[in-house]
């Protein structure tokens, strides 16, 4: 049995690849790549320092002496063992724990050990599965997983990715993406889940390709991504006692996905004004505990404005590498995160907090050509 699901897992992985492959995701994939270009470029402007590109995606930048090298929202700051423990959900979690920082209940699983799991969904009802390493951006993971059956599926998702996985407790709530340089708070955001409005007449699965056509014609102004129909999109559906062939009434708003890496600018906004100091502080020690640098904590809280052990909030994800998209596509304000961030890995001092009020490009520009100047 077991063998058979191995095998299962590496079918999915296979499809899910060939999928990402197609014209959609291809030019998805192309967007969000001229989203970081336009936007390291801006804050090597924004510091008077000279911008080269090694390729299309590789810039090089200095200043005053000072070199670095960016990839989309890699950068030289942190070093490859902190990238390391930080991609490994289960020491991170034994990491935070450790330091007071409160997580989801949870227990490492495989393939060969899904009855444990099955173990921990009885006791805890509503689960996420996902990879244990070596993932990111919502990969692999499936959210509202409540029976053995929902469980072997994900579980297979997941093994596409790697024979470790992990299986959480769902907390319910609004998902917070706080964003450290150096501990220094540079921004939260609330990501909301991406949504599609019901015309009475429609599938949702036709509301999804007519969304996905959009963002592509509108690039990043709208969103980094196009929104994929995969196990987590027809679980959230499924707790709405909805399915991709489901009929929304007329103006009917459905969440598409509980996995909100898919979202839209607009889906994203700034709360650092009403965040609970304490918050703050879990998200901080979070960061510091993993050893990074930058660092992109996730919490799942009920209420923003009570501390996490009052509200039953968690911390979810402490991300290397993070996603800067999310803070220039707030619906309230946009910050211009990639300035700190490029002038520390230039060792370039900034004052205070200026830079925030610095303009940041306009959305709906037309992009410069981007090819590589060597």
């Amino acid at each position: 049995m077991t063998r058979f699901l191995k095998i299962q897992a590496l079918a999915h992985r296979a499809v899910s690849l060939l999928g990402n492959t197609g014209r959609q995701f291809a030019a998805a994939k192309r967007k969000r790549a001229d989203f970081y270009n336009v936007a390291w470029r801006n804050a090597a402007i924004s510091l008077d320092a000279e911008v080269k590109g090694l390729d299309r995606d590789v810039l090089a930048i200095q200043k005053n002496g000072q070199s670095t090298r960016v990839f989309l929202n890699y950068t030289e700051l942190d070093d490859p063992v902190s990238l390391r423990v930080a991609g490994n959900k289960p020491l991170v979690h034994k990491l935070l724990q450790t330091n007071g920082v409160p997580v989801p209940a949870y227990r490492e699983f495989s393939l060969q050990t899904i009855p444990e799991a099955a173990d921990f969904l009885r006791t805890h009802r509503t689960c996420v599965v996902k990879p244990a390493s070596g993932t990111g951006g919502g990969s692999g993971v499936t959210t509202g997983v409540s029976t053995p059956r929902q469980l072997r599926r994900a579980s297979v998702l997941a093994a596409g990715y790697g024979s470790g996985l992990i299986i959480e407790q769902q907390i319910s709530g609004a998902n917070l993406r706080l964003l450290f340089l150096d501990g220094q708070l540079l921004d939260a955001i609330d990501r909301r889940p991406p949504t599609v409005t019901g015309n009475g007449y429609s599938t949702i699965s036709r509301l999804v390709d007519a969304v996905n056509q959009q963002r592509l014609q509108a690039g990043f102004a709208v969103a980094q991504s196009v929104l994929k129909c995969d196990a987590d999109m027809r679980q959230t559906l499924a707790a709405q006692n909805l399915t991709l062939r489901s009929v929304p009434p007329d103006g009917a708003v459905v969440q598409l996905k509980t996995v909100i890496n898919d979202n839209t600018a607009e889906d994203n906004v700034c709360i650092v004004d009403s965040l609970h100091p304490s918050i703050i502080e879990v998200a901080r020690n979070a960061a510091n505990t993993v050893g990074l640098r930058l660092a992109g904590i996730d919490i799942v809280t009920p209420e923003t404005s009570q501390p996490l052990e009052e509200s039953g909030g968690v911390v979810l994800e402490v991300n290397s590498a993070p996603g800067l998209y999310f803070h220039y596509a707030g619906t309230r304000t946009r910050t211009p995160v990639a300035i700190p961030v490029l002038a520390a890995c230039l060792n370039h001092p900034l004052e205070g907090d200026n830079w925030k009020s610095q303009e940041t490009f306009s959305f709906s520009e037309t992009l410069v050509e981007l090819a590589p100047t060597v």
